[in-house]
């Protein structure tokens, strides 16, 4: 897969700037998510953004539904580890706001903004501060005109919001600016997205929005997210799930993973298990163990975790690090495809001892490639 998507096969989309972060441009996809707690609420907001910084986010984003949020901007602009984008629905001033304490982005939904005169006042604050804006589409909040012209909140009737938008920005001289087309469908998600792809230059901000709890959001945002970005579409994803926010960073790493976006990554293989293998050997348990452990210790790098006679020896031999469960006392650990160490009994083959022999190991060979020669 990742000999078929390089990042020289994608769509080179204008580059913007957000805080630290580079979007468009031919730049790695950026991974975003958006806080749950109340934004005024300053400690709590910074705990949930470190969580998702941790986890590997690299932009956040924050509500601002009232002036004390708008207040607690500057704060934490100034505390967050990551850059942090405003969220601005129905009061403009409050962009401004934004703009003062010194956002990396603004993201606005025109259709609730206010009218051309708000948004060129909040064009004119972001191109002095050279602060970009993300021009925000989503099906659930389409200007009023739009709703009678189309039968419903088509793809077309995204488009055709965000291309008003963007004539705005323009007439404006403003073009320091990123594109979202959302949609709850995911299919629709993508025809607007390719239709907006064939329009415009501006980078491209993915999700599938109001996505749902955790098993139908990743379902809808790996169809949705996942087809545009192996066409060559999209510079920025979010993944909406409903729920914590460090769960849509770590799906988006994933996501990245699978396509062969993301290398610097834990990716443990492992299979469901089935009758082939020993029911009393713990398999769940043992994995579920050592992907805690190596990814609370920052281990990037492929690890097999298999539970049969069937594919075992092949996953373990082509990951860097494998555990082949032999049996429910039986486990054999395999180094860069070669066995170097067999355990036996309850003593060794258990959910914590294995967890931490995958760990040694991952952190002696994470070590030697990154001395020098």
């Amino acid at each position: 897969m990742k000999e078929l998507i390089q990042i020289d096969n994608r769509k080179r989309t204008r580059k913007i700037q957000v805080g630290t972060v580079p979007i468009g441009g031919g730049n790695p996809i950026s991974i975003q998510t958006m806080t749950t707690t109340l934004t005024h609420d300053i400690d709590a907001t910074l705990a949930q953004v470190e969580r998702c910084a941790e986890a590997g986010a690299q932009i956040v984003r924050v509500a601002v539904p009232e002036e004390k949020d708008a207040k607690a901007l500057s704060e934490l602009v100034r505390r967050s580890p990551v850059p942090i984008v405003s969220d601005i629905h129905f009061n403009y001033k409050f962009a401004l706001a934004a703009v003062d304490a010194g956002v990396a982005k603004v993201r606005i939904n025109p259709g609730n903004i206010g009218n051309e005169k708000r948004i060129a006042e909040v064009l004119s604050a972001a191109k002095s501060a050279n602060i970009p804006i993300r021009i925000g589409v989503n099906e659930g909040s389409l200007e009023k005109d739009l709703l009678e012209k189309y039968p419903s909140p088509t793809a077309a009737a995204l488009v055709e919001s965000a291309m008003r938008h963007v004539k705005i920005c323009e007439d404006h001289d403003f073009t320091n600016i990123a594109i979202s087309v959302k949609s709850s469908d995911p299919i629709r998600m993508i025809e607007a997205n390719r239709m907006l792809s064939a329009k415009v230059n501006y980078p491209l901000h993915l999700g599938v929005t109001e996505a749902g709890t955790p098993r139908r959001a990743h379902v809808k945002s790996t169809l949705g997210i996942g087809t545009l970005l192996l066409e060559g579409i999209g510079d920025t994803i979010r993944i909406s799930i409903t729920g914590d926010p460090v769960e849509e960073v770590l799906t988006a790493k994933e996501l990245l993973r699978a396509l062969g976006m993301a290398d610097n990554i834990l990716d443990v293989i492992s299979c469901p298990f089935c009758g082939r293998g020993d029911p009393e050997a713990g398999y769940e348990d043992i994995v579920a163990a050592a992907e805690e452990l190596l990814d609370k210790n920052g281990i990037e790098m492929k690890i097999a975790v298999m539970g049969c006679e069937v594919n075992g020896p092949g996953e373990t031999r082509n990951a860097k690090l494998g555990i082949h469960l032999g049996g429910k006392e039986l486990a054999v650990l395999k180094v860069n495809g070669e066995r170097v160490r067999t355990f036996r009994g309850k003593d060794e083959v258990n959910p914590q001892f294995l967890a931490n022999v995958l760990l040694e190991a991952a952190q002696e060979l994470q070590a030697s490639e990154k001395a020098p020669n």
